[in-house]
């Protein structure tokens, strides 16, 4: 019998997906436009491949905090996990605006408009909160309405994006619509990606029902397999036959941009794949990428976009490279943030011991500061006072 300890092929996956974030990213926004020719096969499979990172990332991640979540012996309202999960998705939700944070403007007391656009980290940290809920839910009602709720949840976000996608939710201050609509800019949203999260929720419940069956990853490669490629190849099809039989509007518009579907098609295809590969997954590297991938997020954000100062690769370069030097350029990007984030992991305590002496010592100065400029207020005040006094 195939006892599941460590899940090292869910870690390599998370390794990937940030990696292959890091590349696109770094291409997508520094290649020169006149090389993005959707005829030439070697940009176009790029692009595909680019066009997964995203679902695997979001799915790895709701898999993996679902399956710790139901690991923890402690079930119900005690576990231990949900306080670490709701802590975990308002810091992702915390960072995700701090890293949009411009300092000049803070300087002038402004917030710009980009600060409220909403990204992949704000969207996780909603998601995780959206699985802390129904588990919360489930507890009190069923403990088998969880993996129905996640389920449902993910097809119902799919099925209906055609109908919420075009709205603008002008009726909503920008920085909530943001999270709703990209109209204002935002790159994700939570709706429909907070679906991919929830479902590899739903996968993680079924991977640990299943856990200790023999030759449970056999059936769960085959069955990811024949998932994704029925989703690829043959939902469309679906549709269209349910179009054609039902006359429901809806099911054509699916149809017409089927990308939601296909990609979690694209997904259950890399399970398989990371799991056919399972026993090479386990190399240090992998796993200790795999396990940094906020740190590498952070970096790479802040090299490539500029946080905080403005300053960033997009400034020099925003779509002026070739292609020799994009992709020289992509490999060399990936292996520094990567390298940086697993220093920063290596470092942690010294690091935050530091951060929180300098933070100390700001806050001491801010305080010493604050008495004098009092003192100095309090000697005029006395002395506009004595001079009326006399007056």
């Amino acid at each position: 019998m195939e006892q599941v300890k460590r899940l090292y092929f869910i870690d390599a996956m998370r390794a990937w997906a940030i990696l292959m974030m890091l590349q696109g990213h770094f291409i997508d926004g520094l290649l020169d436009p006149v090389f993005r020719d959707p005829e030439n096969p070697v940009f176009a499979t790029w692009k595909y491949f680019r066009g997964i990172t995203a679902p695997v990332f979001f799915t790895v991640s709701g898999f993996i905090f679902t399956y710790l979540l139901m690991r923890v012996p402690r079930q119900g309202v005690d576990n231990p996990r949900i306080r670490k999960g709701l802590k975990r998705g308002l810091q992702l939700i915390f960072i995700g605006y701090l890293l949009r944070t411009n300092l000049f403007g803070l300087l002038k007391g402004e917030l710009y408009p980009s600060f409220f656009l909403v990204d992949v980290l704000h969207c996780i940290g909603m998601a995780l909160l959206v699985i802390i809920g129904l588990y919360l839910l489930s507890v009190r009602v069923h403990q088998k309405l969880l993996p129905i709720l996640l389920f449902s949840i993910s097809i119902g976000l799919f099925l209906f994006e055609p109908l919420y996608k075009t709205a603008t939710y002008s009726w909503l201050p920008d920085a909530l619509a943001n999270y709703l609509t990209k109209a204002n800019g935002s790159v994700f949203t939570i709706i429909p990606w907070v679906g991919y999260t929830t479902f590899g929720g739903f996968l993680s419940l079924w991977f640990r029902k299943f856990a200790n069956v023999k030759g449970m990853y056999l059936w769960s490669i085959a069955i990811s397999m024949l998932l994704g490629t029925c989703l690829i190849w043959y939902s469309s099809p679906f549709f269209s036959w349910l179009y054609e039989n039902s006359g429901i509007e809806l099911f054509r518009m699916v149809v017409s941009n089927n990308y939601l579907f296909i990609r979690l098609g694209d997904v259950m295809l890399v399970f398989a794949v990371f799991m056919i590969l399972r026993s090479l997954m386990k190399q240090r590297v992998f796993l200790q990428i795999g396990q940094n991938t906020l740190s590498i997020y952070v970096i790479h954000f802040i090299i490539l976009y500029g946080s905080f100062a403005g300053i960033g690769l997009y400034r020099f370069w925003h779509h002026q490279l070739s292609p020799e030097v994009a992709v020289t350029g992509a490999l060399i990007f990936m292996i520094s943030c990567s390298y940086l984030a697993l220093l920063y992991d290596r470092h942690e305590v010294f690091v935050r011991e530091k951060l929180q002496f300098l933070i100390q010592l700001a806050r001491t100065f801010l305080e010493k500061s604050i008495g004098f400029l009092i003192r100095v207020l309090k000697g005029l005040l006395l002395q506009l006072s004595r001079l009326f006094s006399r007056a």
